[in-house]
């Protein structure tokens, strides 16, 4: 028996997949075609846009939005309190078309805004503009998410 805990609070649109003994809390908004790998824990208060892939093991705390067509890789940490242990929180905001790579921690408070992607196990602790690849603990910006997207066709063609 699989066992997953879904809040009665929870709006879940079309065609969505949570995969086992997963977490979702009060107040979540899931988008159509979502789908969120085993042992994921969302928190409450989050919204996630449609087309998303969140894969397992990731924590995605309270107060945190994630945009459409967006992919979180596994084992990703996001924040929400910028000064442990402090009753003040704020979360994480992910653009649309964002794709974070396995093991990244992101700070709370912070954005990555459209077309961005954060290298797996980085460190984000600042904003990430649109259409960047950003890499490294801390993060910086390491090349263009045009050039990221030559990268990944050359991968897929070879």
């Amino acid at each position: 028996m699989v066992q997953n805990f879904i809040s009665e609070k929870t709006k879940i649109g079309e065609n969505v997949k949570i995969w086992h003994f997963s977490y979702i809390g009060d107040n979540v908004e899931i988008g159509n075609n979502v789908k969120i790998g085993s042992l994921a824990h969302i928190d409450y208060n989050v919204k996630i846009g449609n087309d998303t892939k969140i894969e397992g093991q990731t924590y995605i705390p309270p107060l945190t939005k994630i945009g459409n067509n967006s992919f979180i890789g596994p084992g990703c940490i996001f924040t929400n309190d910028p000064f442990p242990m402090c009753d003040k929180m704020i979360g994480v905001t992910i653009g649309d078309n964002v794709i974070i790579g396995a093991g990244a921690m992101l700070k709370a408070g912070i954005t990555i805004k459209n077309n961005s992607v954060v290298g797996m196990g980085s460190v984000v602790t600042r904003d990430v503009p649109e259409n960047v690849v950003v890499m490294g603990s801390p993060a910086t910006i390491r090349f263009s998410r045009e050039e990221y997207d030559k990268k990944q066709k050359h991968w897929k063609e070879n």
